[in-house]
Formats: C-alpha cells, structure tokens, sequence
C-alpha cells in the first residue's frame, strides 16, 4: 500500500514592490489570508533562471517581507535590481553576513546546485528554515550531508518543483492512493524542452546548467528528478531495487560537457518506472502515466487528466479537482511549517528528495558505466 504522503509546495510566479527600510513585499498568484506578521524571507543567489520568475508575479502579497539577497555578483543583483525596480538596500554580498544582519525566519535559494550543501550547512547554523529549487543535490553524499545538518539543526528543508503544484499529479496520486487503479505496475514520465540554450536561458542560468560538476549532469539532473520525484512519491518513500539509466550527447556542439538527453528505468519488486528527461524536444512536456492492475491515470499538464477504470470502455477526460489550502501554494505551506510547525511531507520533503538524489547517482553511474546499479535497501523499503 502507498502510505499517506502530503501534497506541498513550491515557491514560483511572485512578484515584489518596494517597501521602506530595504523590505520588499511580494505578491503570489492566489488569494492572501490577510491575518498574522508577515514571514521573514532572504533569498541567496540570483544564479538561478526560476529567480526571475519569483520577482516577476503580482505585487501586493502580505504575508511575507523579503529582507536581503545575498549574491556574491554584485553586477548580477544590480540587473536584477533594475529590471525589478528592488530597493539597493536588500544586497548583501554573503550568506553569513546577511542571515546575522537580518534574521530571516526562512531562505530560498536559487543558487547553483551544488552549493545547496553550503546554503543548508549554513542556514543551519543560524537555525533558519530553507527552501531550494529542484533538485536538492548533484550527489547521494551531499543529499545525505544536507539531511544530518537538518536533522541536528531541527530546521525544515523543502524542495520546489513545478510539478508539486499540479493538480493532475495530486489527482493521480490520489487514485492510486484511494485503489482506484489497483496496485501501480508501471509509471511513465515525461519532462524536457528544446534545451536550455535553445529556449533562451540567462548566461548565468546556462553557466552552470552545463557544468557536470555544479549541476550533476545535464538533462539527466535537470529533467530527470522530477520523474524520480513522482514516482518515489507514488511509491511512498520506497528506494527502487535498480537503476538503468542512458544518456547521449546528440548536441555536442551546444552542450560538450553534459548529456541532453537521457532515459531512466527503475524497478521495484512489482513495479518499474521509465522517466524520460530531454533537451531535445519540439516542445516543452511534463505529463506522466500511470498503469495500475486494473486501470490507469495519465496527467494531462496541470489541471487534467486522461483515466480508465475496471470495466469502462474507453477514458474519460477529468479535471483535476482543486488543492486545498495550505497545499495549494509554496508560500502558505512554507508559513504553515515555519511559523505553525507543520512538518514537510510529499514531493518537496527532504525524505523523499534524498531518496530522488540516490536514483539520480545511481543513474549517473550506470550511464557512465553501461551497468544496472543495484540500490542499497533499507528496513523501509520492505
């Protein structure tokens, strides 16, 4: 049986204005409850494409206060400072510096991947809260590294992902959760675009994006962690048995230090998962199938899904109900664990994101070696 996993959040689309003092407030998609302070929240670096899209949403919420950023280019926070009309006040050129000087209750980091270790070690530290962007690490070690520095600190650590905030994945899960479609046999995932060249990222953003050592890989840890997500999410917790993984270069002349195109298979004692991450297609897709003993759940984008259940003919297309509050946006579920103690569940929780930073590894290794990886099993998985 899947065990209960909680639907959670991911910080995206919002917007800011100035404030006095270097405060900024931002505004997010949904409606804002109007009661209580508003959050503390430091964001540190600027390296991070998704950073654009949190200063680029509405511009009154009030339930948080952005009080610094900390990014180590200065050039790079006065770009941002332009295009976004942000007040000087809020740079500061270190982490450390900035968590003393303006005691935030929460940081989100849009840094590289691989400085995700340091940003946790630190906030941990200074016993601050942090929430990153996908994926939580370029290796098992520094995920496993991030955990300890979490649990000693007692601080929650959550992972943004797209994907969290569909409601067709929440519906699917769901399905699967209520027996809807029998016992899961095989999951189907697919998440790419053109690459990110091809789709216009900001130097920076490319800059690392195509460094094997500060992103992992390339789209087998840009595209690949969502379906690892999904499916070690579906699976509720459980560590696959093994990991196949191949990858290619099919644009080495665009992208001559990582793969573009990659392809992952999982298996578990009566199941398998395919999670297929490109920088190679027409068009942009995140969609996922999944096929249980007795019927199926394809996502079809956020709101919709295509399913067929025992004994129908043929699939129904159904709209995905909505998420209730505070599941239904980063932002509210970030307060609800900062400020009301909630503890992080479902796909941002650091339990199911070490496991995604073990299959991602694990998948690294098989497609540099040509060899299944066999995953280390623990009392959990059974």
């Amino acid at each position: 049986m899947v065990r209960g996993i909680f639907w959670m959040g991911m910080v995206f689309a919002l917007g800011v204005s100035l404030v006095g003092g270097g405060v900024v407030m931002a505004q997010g998609m949904g409606p804002v409850e109007s009661s209580g302070k508003p959050m503390r929240v430091a964001i540190v670096g600027l390296v991070h494409g998704h950073a654009e899209g949190f200063f680029a949403g509405a511009l009154k919420r009030k339930d948080i206060q952005i009080v610094g950023i900390a990014e180590a280019d200065r050039a790079l926070f006065d770009r941002y400072a332009k295009k976004f009309g942000l007040d000087g006040g809020l740079y500061h050129a270190e982490l450390e510096e900035m968590l003393r000087t303006t005691h935030p209750q929460a940081v989100l980091a849009y840094t590289n991947t691989l400085d995700h270790r340091k940003v946790v070690e630190v906030c941990a530290r200074a016993g601050v809260a942090v929430m990153m962007e996908k994926p939580l690490a370029v290796s098992a070690e520094d995920a496993h590294a991030i955990a300890r520095a979490a649990e000693a600190a007692k601080i929650p650590v959550i992972v943004n992902y797209e994907t969290t905030w569909y409601r067709s994945n929440r519906g699917a899960y769901e399905l699967v959760r209520e027996g809807a479609i029998g016992d899961i046999r095989k999951v189907v995932v697919h998440d790419g675009h053109k690459g990110p060249q091809e789709i216009g990222v900001g130097p920076e953003f490319l800059d690392w994006l195509t460094d094997p050592r500060r992103n992992g890989g390339g789209a087998l840890y840009d595209f690949g962690c969502y379906g690892a997500d999904l499916m070690t999410w579906l699976m509720g917790g459980q560590r696959p048995l093994t990991v196949t993984a191949v990858t290619q270069q099919i644009k080495p002349d665009v992208y001559k230090h990582v793969d573009d195109e990659a392809t992952i298979v999982l298996t578990y004692p009566k199941a398998q998962a395919i999670l297929q991450a490109s920088w190679n297609w027409p068009f942009d897709r995140k969609d996922m199938e999944v096929y249980g003993q007795t019927g199926y759940v394809i996502t079809v984008r956020r709101d919709e899904m295509e399913v067929r259940l025992a004994g129908e003919e043929e699939a129904k297309k159904v709209e995905a109900k909505a998420i209730a509050p505070p599941e239904d946006d980063s932002l509210r579920y970030l307060r609800a664990v900062v400020l009301e103690g909630r503890r992080p569940e479902g796909l941002g929780s650091l339990e199911v994101n070490v496991v995604v930073a073990e299959i991602l590894d694990a998948a690294r290794e098989s497609a540099k070696s040509g060899r299944t990886v066999e995953m280390k099993r623990k009392a959990s998985d059974q």
